[in-house]
């Protein structure tokens, strides 16, 4: 039932905000995509841009579904993104990941799905990455994450102390039209186990981190722009290393309604398997 509600809600804010986008003013790619936990930005960390195509006087949205698979595990995660004005941010994403093999040797089942639920929020504070192209003063925008998995025994059990927590964040972002340089700084105040796929806190340590997140791509044309991410992560969890993730992505926009990002990333040990890689893959439809 909360799925199917969810679902209905992300179609009903689409069609509720859709704007004609031949006649929205911002430029293509100029609200990023969509990140793993709904937020306007790369793949892995959110930029300080407003999701959707919406001016200072529209109303922008964007529904995606992204996958990440490795060799042991397998993520999904959907959701929505609505941006207020080019101002203000919210959004929803639903996590699944698939624990496969290793759900049995931890003795919860053969492809025990983890799941939770990052509800966002994002402000412009000031400045505009794009259109201040007079000086190299960077976008500046503040966010949150309220993360809550459904399973809290079970990532209790592992040692996390909490089955939710909240993640606080401060993004700088720039583009150099004249470079076709992208440039983004996030610093990400969490206690998130594995984005929180883990639980929140731990065994070994129960406090918040501020943790930085880079991304930078260069605009090979105006659709298509490939860069490099990398996002720090804490370790509190006794029962196994938590390691930084990092990727390399494509992102194609056909045109304001539809966008296709590939990447390759690498994502460490997660829980009892090491060195992860996986294809990431993250489909955009907006208005």
């Amino acid at each position: 039932m909360f799925k199917v509600g969810i679902t209905s809600l992300c179609l009903s804010v689409l069609l509720v905000t859709s704007i004609n986008a031949s006649t929205s003013g911002k430029l293509l790619l100029s609200g990023g995509v969509n990140q793993v936990e709904g937020s306007a930005g790369g793949g892995l960390t959110p930029w300080a841009f407003i999701g959707g195509y919406g001016t200072e006087d529209e109303i922008g949205a964007n529904a995606f579904i992204t996958n990440v698979k490795s060799s042991d595990y397998n993520m999904v995660s959907t959701g929505f993104v609505v941006g207020f004005y080019n101002r203000f941010e919210f959004s929803f994403a639903h996590q699944s990941f698939d624990t496969r093999d290793v759900g049995a040797t931890l003795g919860l089942g053969q492809g025990y799905e983890l799941k939770q639920n990052v509800f966002g929020a994002k402000v412009r504070l000031f400045g505009d990455g794009i259109l201040e192209q007079g000086n190299l003063f960077p976008q500046i925008s503040f966010g949150l994450q309220y993360k809550k998995h459904e399973q809290g025994r079970v990532v209790k059990s592992y040692g996390a102390k909490d089955d939710s927590g909240i993640d606080f964040y401060l993004n700088a972002t720039k583009v150099i039209l004249s470079e076709s340089l992208l440039m983004n700084l996030t610093l990400r105040a969490t206690k998130a186990n594995q984005i929180g796929i883990m639980g929140f806190g731990g065994d070994r340590k129960n406090n918040y981190e501020l943790m930085p997140e880079f991304s930078i791509g260069y605009l090979f044309t105006r659709k298509f722009i490939a860069g490099f991410e990398y996002r720090f992560k804490p370790n509190n969890l006794g029962v196994a290393t938590e390691d930084d993730w990092l990727d390399v992505f494509g992102t194609y926009a056909f045109n304001k309604n539809f966008a296709l990002t590939i990447a390759y990333a690498y994502l460490g040990n997660i829980v009892l398997k090491d060195k992860q890689s996986s294809l990431y893959t993250s489909l955009q439809v907006g208005f």
